[in-house]
């Protein structure tokens, strides 16, 4: 498995909740007993043997796909398979208790301990684990789309309830055949508008047994093409650009194909990176805030604020904040100014020394101020702090398939675009080719040096200015 999937079948909430029930009956028992069942001589042999089995556990748990997400989740099946691990635990830590001799824990504790141990298992499995599950991921729930027979769709269906993979079901699409039933949303030759309309994070291909393969790589190549998670059940395909990972939902193999990170718990650390890095920025700035707000409005007639629909994740929209650094009229005056253009092919509007922009303006720009705002757009969850560019309505309908892929991920207030160059860059082939670099060499330290570098950046045009 490539390393960008470590973490996209493993369950590691699961892992936490083993140790924390561990840890709880731990507890119940020092509770039960107090001092008296823990001698201090008698904690210097049975905190390592208990260290070691609770490891053992996890370790042979892992062992038995325990922890994959793809796995269903029966309890029963799930409570047979931890049980074993745990008994196998239950040995070792008995073995090493055996040769150590100079123990005096009460009998009763030694007892007692393991069978509240085994309970409290019981409990999460039965009761605990897919609720925290559910809770814990329900903000990062990808919105899907299928693509087959409405049978093969049913079938699936069934299957994946019975893990705990979560999904946002849009609809299905099918191959060639109308369908009135309420899922059906389209035809599989639509899959790139129909993508686009819904917004779609991730497609699975239900492929049927006699469909020629050079058929459908097509629709694996669009999906790949414009950055969007595809699931093939079930066939090789060549992965082109893509990374790819074999993982299984019921009785069907999948071979998924992803230019995007499929690591949740990494996605999950970036988004509370997100909430406390826009948190402390926008108190340290808020002095620099309301005095730019004073003098935006005493600089020029209009609002202090410049909000415009943006375009998000696979096509979301959203409203981005920004301090005015423009007239009010700056919108219709594009086409006018359209010849100045310093973006080849239009695909963007980027002029240097733009009419528009205010004396105030200027200031704020040039030292990215009139960005502050967006840090409350990063706050509540439409943009990220290091990410792509967010591009308008108007420059998405322009894309090519090649270029959807940039807005596979949220947004930016900076990037791998503005660290490398800044306005310098005003070719959109390289903003796409900087953009999708970042995608997919995507990690947290990635994000890191790009804040730094951004903030190295902002010093030296300060100095020049």
């Amino acid at each position: 498995m490539n390393r960008s999937n470590s973490g996209a079948s493993f369950d590691i909430i699961h892992i936490l909740l083993d140790i924390g029930s561990i840890a709880v009956a731990l507890f119940i028992t020092y509770t039960m007993f107090g001092k008296d069942g823990f001698h201090n001589r008698d904690l210097k042999v049975l905190i390592p043997v208990y260290l070691v089995s609770v490891l053992v556990f996890i370790l042979f748990n892992r062992s038995l796909n325990v922890y994959n997400t793809t796995l269903f989740f029966y309890p029963d099946r799930i409570l047979r398979r931890e049980s074993l691990a745990y008994i196998i635990s239950l040995i070792c830590a008995y073995g090493l208790l055996y040769h150590s001799f100079d123990l005096y824990i009460e009998n009763k504790m030694v007892v007692t301990l393991p069978i509240i141990t085994y309970v409290m298992i019981i409990i999460e499995i039965m009761f605990f684990r897919g609720i925290v599950d559910r809770f814990i991921m329900r903000r990062h729930i990808p919105r899907a789309l299928y693509v087959g027979s409405k049978d093969s769709y049913n079938k699936f269906r069934y299957f994946l309830e019975k893990t705990t993979v979560q999904i946002n079901e849009i609809g299905y699409i099918s191959f060639d055949d109308d369908d009135k039933s309420i899922e059906y949303i389209g035809k599989l030759k639509d899959l790139e508008s129909i993508i686009r309309k819904y917004n779609i994070d991730e497609v699975y291909i239900l492929q049927k047994r006699d469909m020629d393969i050079k058929q459908l790589q097509q629709y694996v190549d669009i999906c790949i093409e414009m950055g969007v998670t595809c699931r093939i059940i079930v066939d090789t395909f060549r992965r082109r650009k893509a990374f790819s990972f074999v993982s299984s939902i019921g009785t069907y193999p999948i071979l998924t194909y992803h230019t995007v990170t499929m690591n949740r718990y990494a996605e999950i650390f970036k988004r509370w990176f997100d909430i406390i890095f826009s948190i402390l920025v926008i108190i340290i700035t808020s002095p620099i805030m309301l005095i730019t707000a004073i003098a935006i409005k005493i600089d020029s007639p209009g609002p202090v604020f410049f909000r415009q629909v943006r375009i998000g994740k696979n096509g979301r929209h959203f409203l981005i904040w920004k301090f005015r650094s423009m007239r009010v009229d700056a919108e219709s005056m594009i086409p006018e100014l359209a010849k100045y253009n310093d973006v080849k092919d239009g695909m963007m509007f980027k002029m240097k020394e733009d009419p528009r922009v205010t004396r105030v303006g200027k200031f704020i720009r040039k030292t990215s101020i009139d960005e502050l705002p967006q840090f409350f757009n990063v706050l509540f969850g439409s943009m990220s702090v290091v990410g792509t560019r967010p591009p308008t309505i108007r420059e998405v309908e322009l894309y090519s398939m090649h270029d959807w892929r940039r807005i596979s991920i949220k947004p930016g207030i900076t990037g791998m675009w503005q660290v490398s160059g800044r306005s310098s860059v005003t070719d959109f082939n390289k903003v796409v080719e900087l953009d999708t670099d970042y995608i997919d060499k995507w990690s947290i330290w990635l994000d890191i040096k790009i804040i730094i570098k951004t903030v190295v950046e902002l010093f030296k045009y300060n100095n020049s200015y």
